[in-house]
C-alpha cells in the first residue's frame, strides 16, 4: 500500500510540475551600482507588451511563467536599450553599474553570454564597425535568437538600410528558423519596407484615431511632414513626441504631424496625449506589431519615425531626436 501511495504521489508530482512548476518559469535577478531606488521597463519584443521593474537598495528580481523563450529589451531612461534572452526555466543575472550601462554583464544562459560578449566587444566600435560584426554573426549563427535582435536593431532599424543586405540576412535567418514567428512577422515588415523607403511614395491608408476622427494621408500635404511611432512605456519616443508639438508651435501649419501608437490598449496613448495637449491625430488600434496600418507605413521600431514632403515623397525614415529637428527645420526654410 505504501509503494502505491508512493508511486501515487510521485506521477501527480510529476504531473503538477509539467502543468507550471518551476520549469515554467523564467527569474531575472540584477544589481546596479551608483543605484539606490528607480524603475526600469522590462519590453516584450515578441508581444510588444511592458512590464515596470521596481530597482530598491540596487537590486531587483522579475519572476514570470513563460511557455516559449522570448525576447526581452530592458529599457532605461536615458533610452539605452538591453536585449535579454529568456526561456523557460532559466535564471538569468545582470551585474552593471548606471554610469556604464553598455558595460553591463547580463549572465546565466548560453545566448545571454554571446550577446554579453557581443556588446562589450563593439562598445568602442564606429557604427559601420558595429555592424560588421553583427552580419558576420547573423551569416555564422542564422538559428540563434541573437541574429533576430541584430537584424532589427542594426540593419532594419537602420536610418539609412541597405535592403538588399537586410533581405539577405533575413532570408538566411527564415531559413534556418522556419517556425518562428517573430521572424515571420520582420519578414513581412521588411517587405512593406522595401517598397516604402526613402524615396518611395507616402503610401494610402485610412484609420480611425483615439477621438473617434478618420486619419488618412491626405492629411500630411504640409511642407514638412511627420509620422511618428511611439509608445508610452518608451521614454525616446515620448520626448520626441513633446519635441514635435514645440516644433508644430513654432511652425504651424507648414508642419503636419501624425503618430501611431504601439500600446496594447487605446486608453494609455491617449492619457499620455491629452496630458500634454497633442492635438494631433494618434492611431493606436491595440494590435501592436500585428497592426495593419504598422505594416503598411512599415514601422519596425519604437521609437520611429516617417518624413515626407509636401507631395508624399518620403525622405527619411527613423531619424534620431536631433537628425529629425534638423530635416524638418532645413525642409520649411
Amino acid at each position: 500500500m505504501r509503494t502505491r501511495n508512493w508511486l501515487l504521489i510521485t506521477i501527480i508530482g510529476c504531473l503538477l510540475a509539467a502543468c507550471g512548476g518551476s520549469g515554467n518559469r523564467f527569474r531575472l535577478e540584477g544589481q546596479f551600482k551608483n543605484l539606490n531606488q528607480g524603475e526600469f521597463y522590462l519590453y516584450n519584443l515578441e508581444q510588444g507588451t511592458k512590464d515596470t521593474i521596481k530597482v530598491n537598495d540596487g537590486r531587483f528580481v522579475y519572476d514570470v511563467y513563460l511557455n516559449d523563450t522570448i525576447t526581452y529589451a530592458l529599457l532605461f531612461p536615458n533610452y539605452s536599450e538591453l536585449p535579454i534572452f529568456a526561456m523557460p526555466g532559466a535564471t538569468v543575472k545582470m551585474d552593471g553599474d548606471v554610469s556604464h550601462l553598455k558595460e553591463t554583464k547580463i549572465l546565466g544562459t548560453p545566448d545571454n553570454k554571446k550577446m554579453t560578449d557581443f556588446r562589450l566587444r563593439i562598445n568602442n566600435m564606429t557604427p559601420p564597425e558595429v555592424k560588421k560584426n553583427a552580419q558576420q554573426f547573423i551569416e555564422e549563427n542564422p538559428a540563434s535568437p541573437l541574429s533576430i535582435y541584430m537584424l532589427r536593431r542594426y540593419f532594419i532599424q537602420d536610418t539609412d538600410p541597405d535592403y538588399a543586405l537586410t533581405a539577405r540576412l533575413a532570408a538566411a535567418i527564415a531559413k534556418a528558423q522556419p517556425e518562428n514567428i517573430t521572424m515571420q512577422r520582420l519578414s513581412h515588415q521588411l517587405d512593406a519596407l522595401r517598397g516604402i523607403g526613402p524615396k518611395a511614395k507616402l503610401p494610402q491608408f485610412s484609420a480611425i484615431d483615439t477621438k473617434g476622427r478618420t486619419a488618412t494621408q491626405q492629411q500630411l500635404q504640409a511642407t514638412a511632414n511627420v509620422v511618428i511611432a511611439w509608445a508610452a512605456w518608451s521614454y525616446e519616443s515620448q520626448n520626441i513626441l513633446h519635441q514635435m508639438q514645440r516644433l508644430q508651435n513654432e511652425y504651424g501649419s507648414d508642419l503636419a504631424i501624425m503618430s501611431v501608437c504601439l500600446d496594447a490598449t487605446a486608453e494609455e496613448g491617449r492619457y499620455a496625449l491629452d496630458r500634454d495637449s497633442i492635438k494631433w491625430p494618434n492611431i493606436c488600434d491595440g494590435k501592436l506589431w500585428d497592426s495593419p496600418l504598422v505594416a503598411t507605413l512599415g514601422i519596425t521600431s519604437v521609437p520611429g519615425n516617417i518624413i515626407a514632403d509636401k507631395q508624399g515623397n518620403i525622405i527619411a525614415r527613423n531619424l534620431s531626436a536631433s537628425e529629425l529637428e534638423e530635416k524638418i527645420r532645413a525642409m520649411i526654410k
